[in-house]
């Protein structure tokens, strides 16, 4: 081989061997940068795919609290303690895990509150962040429960015989397709069920305490509102009996008896001319078992969401649809805390010459021509002190139904007996307290507060009293039973509830 092409092959060695060196830099860089680590995605957009996955995987928890499906607690009847701070707690977890809202700092997004002052772009932020996370649902995403029978049973509630959906209402109605108006009376009171029915156009569950010989009269009012009033009455109620093992009725017919008899609309309402002082519970001197009827139609309710309330106050119309049509909206931070809660009406009695208010804007200038005022406001108070009630009624009305302010049970409003829209997972009334013995709500307003409830007072729905403003009336008999019950629930009741609930700084009877 000449000594050119030594050299040239020596040439073409070094060039091979620089070749390869770049080869194997490249090959390791490459290799390198798919190793181990996982590049993460821009925040600008991981985090918001992050905040949807959770919200759809777990949107079923998203309503009220509920901590299981409806229908869990109802089905255990009076015989068992519901231990309160468990069923909280676990409808906090699961809320928590899937509702938190976190905003780019990492901060919890504070409450919508109505009347607060604060910052509006940050607020109109949170409720866009709100509404693009959970996008629009249907009522039946919104409210997970299990529908419940309308089949009539019979059974034994503690020292009472309960005629469970006596007389069932017409229409079908499934869990999530409504509210229930719950309620509790004897049959005099029940010329107030066609106004109210009138206001509130959906499902009503009514408990009516009829021991002795005012069974039949009860069940002859049943008849009358069902045949001669209106077509509502059918269609939307359910009516549930209840008396005292001690005081039953000579006969009992049976609910498809009750339903095929007719009934002679020319005949006055059976409620009518009725002296009170003559009726059995009058004269057997019988206490009006207030809770166990509020129990009894609470839990008997067809619909997952309830309002239990008494037959005498009538709700703004269109409050049912307006409050699910919020619910399913979801779009109000409220809504999303981990905290059970219930929503509290604001409640008003106007003069017996005026007629009900219809709507916020009527019902301000009633308040304003002083023929309207707060509910008891001249018997107790401090019983419906409303938080931040003078804002509520200062506000305008609006279109659409939200949440006002977020209150507690403590403070100025330690003694509130708030009426509110909830569900069959808030604490029972405790049955042994009478209406005479007043307090009848107290001791599962302290429950709710032991159990850090938030109350979310709504902006535009609210109940009016049937018209009549009531008076302090000075009642030995009845002043004489307050003493008993006030020693009942602090003897008894309260360290129960202090045992079964724990205690809260603030909460109180």
């Amino acid at each position: 081989m000449t000594m050119l092409g030594i050299i040239r092959r020596n040439w073409a060695l070094r060039l091979s061997v620089v070749m390869n060196v770049f080869v194997l830099l490249y090959v390791c860089v490459h290799i390198g940068s798919l190793g181990p680590w996982i590049e993460e995605a821009p925040t600008s957009w991981a985090q918001p795919l992050v905040e949807v996955s959770k919200a759809t995987e777990l949107s079923a928890t998203a309503s009220l609290p509920e901590g299981s499906k409806a229908g869990s607690t109802r089905e255990t009847g009076i015989g068992s303690i519901q231990d309160g701070k468990s069923a909280a707690s676990s409808a906090a977890t699961k809320e928590t895990a899937a509702l938190t809202m976190r905003d780019k700092t990492g901060k919890d997004n504070e409450e919508v509150q109505g009347g607060k002052s604060g910052n509006a772009t940050t607020t109109q932020k949170q409720q866009e962040s709100v509404s693009t996370t959970m996008g629009s649902m249907t009522l039946e995403e919104a409210i997970p429960c299990n529908d419940r029978s309308t089949t009539p049973k019979t059974a034994l509630r503690g020292d009472y015989w309960v005629l469970y959906n006596y007389v069932p209402m017409s229409t079908k109605v499934r869990c999530w397709e409504s509210v229930t108006y719950t309620t509790h009376a004897d049959y005099t009171f029940l010329d107030n069920l066609e106004p109210l029915l009138e206001r509130w156009q959906a499902p009503v569950s009514v408990a009516l305490y009829a021991p002795g010989t005012d069974f039949q009269p009860t069940v002859d009012t049943i008849k009358y509102l069902r045949i001669c009033g209106s077509p509502l009455v059918s269609q939307l109620v359910t009516f549930h009996v209840f008396f005292s093992t001690k005081h039953i009725p000579k006969t009992v017919p049976s609910s498809s008896k009750v339903l095929s008899e007719g009934w002679n609309c020319t005949l006055p309402p059976p409620w009518a001319n009725v002296t009170v002082s003559k009726m059995y519970k009058s004269e057997k001197k019988l206490l009006y078992p207030v809770n166990v009827g509020r129990n009894i139609a609470r839990e008997w309710a067809p619909t997952h969401y309830v309002l239990p309330s008494d037959i005498e106050l009538y709700p703004s119309p269109d409050l049912a649809s307006r409050f699910l049509e919020m619910i399913r909206r979801r779009d109000q931070q409220p809504l999303y805390k981990p905290n059970p809660k219930v929503f509290p009406l604001s409640i008003f009695e106007v003069s017996a010459d005026s007629q009900v208010p219809r709507n916020k804007t009527q019902l301000q200038k009633m308040l304003k021509a002083k023929t309207a005022i707060p509910f008891h406001k001249k018997v107790c108070s401090g019983c419906h002190n409303v938080p931040r009630s003078k804002e509520w009624q200062e506000a305008p009305e609006t279109e659409g139904l939200h949440v006002f302010h977020v209150g507690k049970r403590t403070g100025a409003f330690v003694h509130w007996e708030p009426i509110f829209i909830g569900t069959n997972n808030d604490p029972l009334y405790d049955e042994r307290l009478s209406w005479e013995g007043k307090s009848d709500k107290m001791t599962q307003g302290y429950t709710l507060c032991v159990l850090d409830y938030d109350f979310l007072i709504l902006d535009n729905a609210f109940l009016v009293h049937k018209p009549g403003i009531k008076t302090f009336k000075k009642d030995p008999v009845r002043d004489m039973l307050t003493g008993k019950t006030n020693a009942l629930i602090k003897k008894i009741i309260m360290p129960e509830l202090k045992v079964i609930y724990g205690t809260r700084k603030g909460c109180a009877v």
